[in-house]
């Protein structure tokens, strides 16, 4: 029986250590980040321009393309093509002068992002040196393919741009875009200045034509960005991160959309364990510290149950060895420290500060898309947009 319970208690201590790493980290990486001096950018020695072919994939709805394609036209930098792949789309209202920017029409419907993005690969009007994926209801900066032009000359790869709000008006909104300023600065920023890979997205990532050409998909529905991350990560020496390459994307505006949106994600990380786990083991065996930190993030469960994972081991703590309890108050309390001041440092629009006090309706909705989970293997559960909005008019909103 003691032996039985030194058992219990070794497995108990060693969850205590799992889910205490993934709230010391982002702390860790803070510190990190405003200690450490930046590091001197190496000058760029070559004058080449690089090539751009932005992929556009639209599903069911033409709405937002007119919109994407100002946001192209007002581009500082002019070497570019914009392929939008109007999938399952009316396209008789897209006429655009610009001869930059292409509009392909499937013959039939594809349903599944990964196809569209290989179609318009198909169907290059010339061989592009970098492709970079957005969705429909996304916006570029006028300084997009200027300031990431600089990191392919840099010698980088693969390079996730710096995704912002487009629409801010409401509480979800708001709460949709407090969580990705915070993962963006623990999984982005932070790793960039660390020489660690950056953690992508679905849109606003860019790679190299050569290395898209060696990524393979087992299947194409759900998850296109893990799969996508996990073979970049294995593939070059660091994913980048591109601050001041900044595109904007489409948040969700009220509860029940974000639900559906979370039930999708938490669905995602599920379907991916396995190759996430695949990930960590390999980096610790290769000794690859990209690979490590990379399979560490993907493994880490969603936010909200890592807290209420947490809450759980504190008051059991107080119960079973009381310094357990008080560590975990202290860990906890800077966790909550950090995100607060992540936030109020990294914000570039208006009211995110003031919408943490609405953090439990997005727990709420969370533990609801759990629940439904089952529903995520049997719908597309597609994000809705609504907001039809132009570049003038989001430039506006931002902060000074």
């Amino acid at each position: 029986m003691e032996q039985i319970k030194n058992i219990l208690w070794i497995l108990y201590l060693t969850l205590n250590v799992l889910v205490a790493i993934y709230f010391l980290q982002p702390v860790l990486f803070s510190l990190l980040y405003f200690i450490l001096p930046g590091k001197k950018k190496k000058p760029v020695h070559t004058a080449a321009e690089t090539d751009f072919a932005a992929i556009v994939t639209a599903h069911r709805d033409t709405r937002f393309i007119p919109p994407l394609a100002d946001s192209f036209c007002k581009q500082q930098y002019k070497h570019f093509m914009l392929y939008v792949v109007a999938d399952d789309c009316d396209i008789s209202a897209l006429h655009f002068e610009d001869p930059r920017i292409r509009i392909l029409s499937p013959p039939v419907p594809f349903n599944a992002k990964v196809k569209s993005i290989a179609y318009a690969v198909e169907h290059f009007e010339r061989a592009h040196d970098v492709l970079i994926i957005f969705d429909s209801d996304n916006l570029v900066h006028p300084d997009y393919l200027k300031n990431l032009n600089r990191y392919f000359q840099d010698g980088f790869r693969a390079v996730q741009t710096h995704m912002l709000s487009k629409n801010t008006g409401s509480t979800y909104a708001k709460l949709d875009s407090v969580g990705h300023i915070y993962n963006t600065f623990t999984e982005r920023e932070c790793k960039m200045k660390l020489g660690l890979s950056s953690a992508i997205l679905g849109l606003g990532i860019a790679i190299d034509m050569a290395l898209y050409k060696e990524i393979f998909y087992n299947n194409t529905l759900g998850g296109f960005d893990k799969k996508l991350q996990i073979q970049l990560v294995q593939k070059v020496k660091q994913i980048a991160f591109a601050h001041d390459a900044v595109v904007y994307d489409e948040k969700v505006e009220d509860g029940s959309t974000l639900e559906k949106q979370r039930t999708r994600w938490i669905f995602t990380y599920f379907k991916y364990f396995r190759e996430s786990l695949l990930l960590l083991l390999k980096g610790l065996k290769r000794m690859r510290s990209g690979e490590v930190m990379m399979g560490l993030m993907m493994l880490r469960p969603p936010l909200f149950i890592l807290c209420f994972a947490a809450l759980v081991l504190c008051i059991a703590g107080f119960f079973l060895s009381p310094l357990l309890g008080i560590l975990w108050c202290c860990i906890l309390s800077m966790f909550a420290l950090n995100f607060i001041l992540v936030i109020a440092l990294k914000s570039r629009q208006k009211g995110m500060v003031q919408a943490l006090i609405h953090i439990p309706k997005i727990i709420i909705r969370q533990v609801k898309s759990l629940l439904r989970i089952k529903t995520a293997n049997k719908d597309f559960l597609k994000t809705e947009h609504k907001h039809v909005m132009f570049i003038d008019e989001v430039l506006k909103n931002e902060s000074a």
